[in-house]
């Protein structure tokens, strides 16, 4: 299970989940004292955070000055009430604690202990963690939004699955860009050719996201998870950047057009990923059938951050100067050391990556 959503939560809710999920990981103390309330079978609610609005919500147990530690909070989590820790999380201060949140908050939780915990984190702002006695679960509460616990076994399995399909998206992408390439120094690209390829690397952005999220839940027990996430995609943002800076059409392409259509990308949802002409408007495009077979050639960003020890302060140039990929491959060595900044190595070393991409498509 997925972070959820209570009451139409906003999104700003992720953040303050996520800070939370990294504070009860695997190699944690605090993850550490929740499954020990797990083994001993006891239930238990922890308040994350203490101040004069928790405070007026404690109605009884009794006040603490104790370092935190996983045995002292399985301890205390015998008795019915809840443990509050300090907002740092290094002591205990109260235990033993009834919770009284104002009952005329919403909730979609039926249990007692759910309900206190759920109105608590609503009420105070600080994150609060359930453990159910009956059955198991652990729950965090945090700005409207509520995340479920896993062990580090069903997420390994879920993230192995989602990494088997990311390592064929990755697969699929290498093709994907070589015939690209290909249809480029040919002129012969196509709208339905380079949406090919976004829609690919949407596809693995998202994926990657929800490996990200399964990662950050292993702690420690995502180290290999996160390696291999890295390494598939180190490069994948550079080309979504590089794709657009190419395509986006406009006169003039900045780093602020190019954030404006990688933002309409972010903002398309799973069903409209499964329509590639919904793709076109990011790039500026119509989003129409007969579109995607429309002619396109490209500004030369992407193939020429292929070649080596070129830096891109050189491309920029470049490109302004001669505006397209067609018109850098015809360019000559004198033509291309015309250019500000660019030196009779560099024209020679642009020169020849650019015709060993027109050879083998690659440089």
């Amino acid at each position: 299970m997925r972070d959820s959503e209570i009451g139409g939560a906003a999104d700003n809710s992720s953040d303050a989940v996520r800070d939370v999920i990294a504070r009860l990981v695997p190699g944690t103390q605090l993850r550490d004292g929740i499954d020990r309330i797990l083994r001993a079978g006891s239930g238990g609610l922890v308040v994350l955070g203490y101040d004069e609005r928790v405070e007026r919500l404690c109605d009884g147990g009794f006040e603490l000055t104790a370092e935190f530690a996983p045995t002292r909070l399985r301890e205390l989590s015998k008795m019915d009430g809840a443990v509050v820790l300090s907002t740092d999380g290094s002591r205990i201060v109260r235990a033993n604690v009834h919770l009284v949140p104002d009952p005329a908050l919403p909730t979609v939780e039926s249990g007692t202990r759910h309900k206190a915990a759920e109105r608590t984190a609503a009420q105070t702002g600080y994150p609060v963690v359930s453990v159910s006695a009956s059955t198991g679960l652990v729950t965090i509460y945090v700005h409207g939004a509520r995340h479920l616990v896993q062990d580090s076994a069903t997420i390994l399995s879920r993230a192995n699955q989602a990494m088997a399909t990311l390592q064929r998206y990755r697969v699929r992408l290498d093709e994907l860009t070589r015939r690209l390439s290909a249809l480029e120094i040919e002129d012969f690209a196509t709208l339905r050719d380079v949406l090919t390829v976004v829609h690919c690397l949407e596809l693995m952005r998202r994926t990657a996201g929800e490996i990200e999220q399964d990662v950050l839940e292993l702690g420690v027990d995502g180290r290999q998870l996160a390696l291999q996430l890295t390494e598939l995609v180190v490069d994948t943002e550079n080309l979504r950047r590089l794709l657009v800076r190419d395509y986006v059409v406009g006169e003039a392409v900045g780093e602020a057009q190019v954030d404006r259509a990688l933002t309409r990308l972010d903002g398309l949802t799973d069903n409209d990923l499964l329509e590639l002409a919904n793709l076109a408007p990011a790039l500026g495009c119509p989003a129409t059938l007969e579109a995607l077979d429309t002619a396109v050639g490209p500004r030369g960003y992407r193939l020429l951050a292929q070649i080596p020890r070129v830096p891109f302060r050189r491309v920029e140039p470049l490109v302004d100067v001669f505006g397209t990929l067609r018109a850098l491959l015809g360019a000559t060595q004198a033509d291309l050391e015309a250019v500000d900044g660019v030196n009779a190595q560099l024209a020679r070393r642009i020169r020849e990556g650019l015709a060993r991409l027109g050879e083998h498509g690659y440089a």
